[in-house]
């Protein structure tokens, strides 16, 4: 029904304002007396064998969502409903920030991929925090921070530490987003000696807590190996949790879509079945040169179970959709996560 119904109606419209659209159906519906049960019904699946233990954390499944589609915490008690066994809010900045122009999000629908330069759009992390203090389920909840688009380089660890601070109560890990094509400059946080300034300091306030939480870093896909060698170094030198990989592309090879349709739509980065392949080869590197030294998060192209099954035979612990869940609906996780078990029922 969604793909043959829904999903051509919704085609007709822009894409950021559908994207509003369904969340607010969503939110509304979920709050309608039986609907969260029925959700729960029709799209969540339990098995034993889809926990799983990740840097300290007991997932109820490895399929969780990825940040940028609940940017202010608003559905995590809905995803929840929807099969998800993880929900990443954000990306987060510090000071509530409009992003860039409309329109900015756009579809590649022969490819089944997006482009968007959304550049952060959130009310800020003091609005997240406190939306996350009133949820009512106990799924996982993942903090993705960044800095403000005006915040120079020189100063993004102020930012990093305002949103670590405001939402460490009420998240279960962090993210550390360094990877968005979107805001101008920050990919050049990914170089060695600002990443491993920006991680230590991080981390030194984290095992300062109470209790510490896990630390990811979210990575491009367009790394070289070199430069994934420098992160496999700078993980294991700052002692942070792991990897997400990998954020959006900026590269344009071999789409369906047409060349001059693609350069009108200008900037931004690429998600969905055309990153597919590069994120299971960064996956599969970092695990494999690293010797599985530290769990890595599988993220791009996941759109089917056998998509995520590529994710996890390359070495991912856990992995995470996006725009697969727009394209293909909201029983993506519950058909993942059947697969998944299948895929380790012994055979007679």
């Amino acid at each position: 029904m969604y793909k043959r119904l829904l999903l051509p109606l919704f085609f007709l419209f822009d894409a950021e304002q559908v994207h509003y659209f369904v969340c607010d159906a969503l939110r509304f519906f979920y709050r309608l007396p039986l609907v969260p049960g029925l959700l729960r019904r029709l799209y969540t699946y339990e098995h034993p064998s889809l926990v799983q233990e990740v840097a300290g954390l007991r997932f109820r499944n490895p399929v969780g969502l990825a940040a940028g589609f609940d940017k202010n915490a608003e559905l995590v008690d809905e995803m929840a409903a929807l099969g998800f066994g993880y929900v990443e809010i954000g990306t987060v900045t510090p000071r509530p920030q409009p992003g860039n122009d409309q329109p900015r999000l756009f579809r590649l629908k022969a490819d089944g991929a997006l482009i968007n330069r959304m550049g952060f759009n959130n009310k800020g992390a003091a609005v997240a925090a406190a939306r996350l203090k009133s949820r009512k389920s106990d799924i996982l909840v993942g903090g993705n921070i960044g800095k403000n688009k005006v915040t120079p380089n020189e100063q993004a660890l102020d930012d990093y530490i305002t949103c670590y601070k405001e939402l460490y109560e009420v998240v279960d890990y962090f993210v550390v987003n360094v990877s968005s094509p979107n805001t101008p400059g920050l990919r050049d946080l990914q170089e060695k000696e600002p990443l491993t300034h920006l991680l230590r300091e991080l981390q030194v306030l984290n095992l300062a807590q109470s209790k510490a939480k896990p630390i990811f870093l979210k990575i491009a896909p367009d790394l070289n190996l070199s430069q994934l060698d420098d992160i496999i170094d700078i993980v294991k030198e700052t002692k942070i949790a792991g990897v997400i990989a990998t954020n959006t592309t900026i590269v344009r090879k071999g789409l369906e879509t047409s060349v001059a349709d693609v350069e009108k739509i200008g900037a931004g980065g690429l998600s969905g079945q055309p990153l597919r392949y590069r994120s299971t080869e960064v996956i599969r590197y970092i695990c494999t040169k690293s010797e599985n030294a530290f769990p890595v998060l599988g993220v791009g192209g996941i759109a089917s179970p056998s998509d995520a099954l590529e994710k996890i035979q390359a070495g991912a612990s856990l992995v995470q959709v996006y725009t697969g869940f727009i394209y293909e609906g909201p029983g993506l996780a519950r058909r993942i996560c059947k697969a998944l078990v299948a895929a380790n029922e012994p055979r007679s």
